[in-house]
Formats: structure tokens, C-alpha cells, sequence
């Protein structure tokens, strides 16, 4: 089991995951809504993202072995862990739709080219966004949900 300062990593590395997703998703929602921001905020959101969606792997991987060292943990942690396995697809999604959204907002910014190609890039630019924006509420409601399993088994004390 990986520890930390003699503290197993999961808890560590999940408050990553905890605030990082869900101030990604505020960030993805707020360039959804006002665009002009993504110049200013698009690059350092892509960044807290990719942490993010980094993190959940990372924190999966620590928890599973905090598990184990608990021998299974009992139910709450069994019913924490299924909850876990989900977020990834999801954060992985929400990723890409971030990076979309940053990646085209920057081309089209950009484009000089004549006829349709600014206005290609703008209209990537908001379906990603928005798609962004509402696949991020998804992702935070999943990390609460999440959460809120493991922080039951913690203090109903079938962890200690």
C-alpha cells in the first residue's frame, strides 16, 4: 500500500479528485455561458482537468488497496468502491469535451481563412462547451455521490 507521511495515499489523493473535478466542471460551465472568458481561463482549465481526470485512476488504484489492506472493508466500502469504478469514463469524456472546447476556441480565435472555417471552429467551440458544461455537472454529482459512500463507511466506523 502506498503511503504518504504514514497516511495510506487514497485518502490524500482523492481530495484531488474531490476539488479538482468538480472546479473543473464550475470552470466549464462558466465558459459555456460567457465565452469571451475561455480566452482567459481556457488554458489554466485545461490544466486543472487534465490533473483532475489524472487523479481518478491514481485514486481508484490507491483505494483498492487501502481495501485490501482492510480485508474488503465490509459492505460500505464494497458499495464505495462500485461507486468509484464508474467515474472514470465519465471524467475521461469530460476531459476530452474540455480540451475540444479550449482547442477549437483557440483555432477560432485565430482562423483567417476565408468562407466558413472561423465559423466552423465557433460552432465546435460551443457544442463542446456546452456539452462540457453539462457533462461536468454529471461528473460532480458522480464525485458527491461517490464521496458520500466512502464517507459513510468512514464514519458509520466500519473503517478505522
Amino acid at each position: 500500500m502506498i503511503l504518504i507521511g504514514g497516511i495510506p495515499a487514497h485518502p490524500l489523493i482523492i481530495h484531488c479528485v474531490v476539488v479538482l473535478l468538480p472546479l473543473a466542471a464550475l470552470g466549464a460551465i462558466v465558459i459555456a455561458v460567457r465565452p469571451a472568458w475561455r480566452r482567459s481561463l481556457g488554458v489554466p482549465l485545461a490544466l486543472i482537468t487534465l490533473v483532475a481526470v489524472a487523479a481518478v485512476p491514481v485514486a481508484v488504484l490507491t483505494g483498492e488497496q487501502l481495501q485490501t489492506a482492510l480485508n474488503g472493508g465490509g459492505p460500505l466500502v464494497l458499495e464505495h468502491a462500485r461507486r468509484a469504478h464508474m467515474l472514470l469514463p465519465y471524467a475521461v469524456a469530460f476531459g476530452v469535451l474540455v480540451l475540444v472546447t479550449v482547442g477549437a476556441g483557440w483555432r477560432a480565435d485565430r482562423t483567417t481563412e476565408p468562407g466558413n472555417g472561423g465559423l466552423v471552429w465557433r460552432r465546435t467551440t460551443t457544442i463542446a462547451g456546452v456539452l462540457a458544461a453539462v457533462l461536468g455537472v454529471v461528473v460532480a454529482g458522480l464525485v458527491v455521490w461517490i464521496g458520500d459512500a466512502g464517507a459513510t463507511a468512514v464514519w458509520q466506523g466500519v473503517v478505522r
